[in-house]
Formats: structure tokens, C-alpha cells, sequence
């Protein structure tokens, strides 16, 4: 699914990189736990949560997470939008709850970053 899709669908605001919305998300994961998304999630694929502060961006950067979606309209402070810049990592928000979003993306065939396959 190309993020741009994935904009429309959750009727997200482009924080950053709003010039790479043609990348292919691979999956998605909908977490706050850190250490299970560190545990489990599938390179480039779409983070959405609802932690809102600078570890969100660390760890997209070592588990090479290409977009973080915050959910429930939370909104990165600068200083992690800068830090999102500068470690290539897109991001989105979404007024939508965590589940909703979530549904939503598996509704229309994003697969989970968790599934076995």
C-alpha cells in the first residue's frame, strides 16, 4: 500500500515527508508498548501510536520503521518532527483512535506487521 493511500484512508495530516508519499508501507502496527514494536515489527512497515514523545522516533529508526502515524490527534513537538527529518522517518496524524485506524488500514489490505507468514 503506497502511503499516500494510507493518508486518505485516515484522513491524516502530513507531518514530514510529505514529499515521499509514494513509498510502500509493508505492513502495518498499531503499538505503545516500544519493546514489543522493537520485538516483532517488519522493516518498512507503518507504526501507529499513541506515544507521543522522542522514543517513538528511536525506535523507528532502529527497527527501520518508514512512517509513524500518532493517532487521536496527538501532534509531535518540533523538535521531533526535526529529529523524524533527519532520521527519514515520515510522519503522519490521525484524529482516529488507535483500533479505528487500525481496522480501517486491515479493512483495505494493509497486513499486520505481526502476522506469521
Amino acid at each position: 500500500m503506497k502511503l499516500r493511500e494510507v493518508v486518505q484512508i485516515l484522513d491524516a495530516q502530513v507531518l514530514s515527508g510529505i514529499e515521499d508519499l509514494e513509498t510502500d508501507i509493508l505492513a502495518g502496527c498499531g503499538c505503545d508498548l516500544m519493546s514489543d514494536v522493537l520485538s516483532y515489527i517488519k522493516p518498512g512497515a507503518l507504526l501507529l501510536t499513541g506515544l507521543n514523545n522522542l522514543q517513538a522516533i528511536r525506535t523507528a529508526e532502529i527497527a527501520e520503521i518508514k512512517a509513524i502515524c500518532f493517532v487521536r490527534g496527538k501532534q509531535p513537538t518540533e523538535g521531533m518532527v526535526a529529529a523524524a527529518r533527519e532520521k527519514g522517518v515520515i510522519l503522519l496524524a490521525t484524529p482516529m483512535p488507535l483500533f479505528e485506524a487500525c481496522g480501517r488500514l486491515f479493512a483495505r489490505g494493509l497486513k499486520g506487521s505481526f502476522d506469521n507468514d
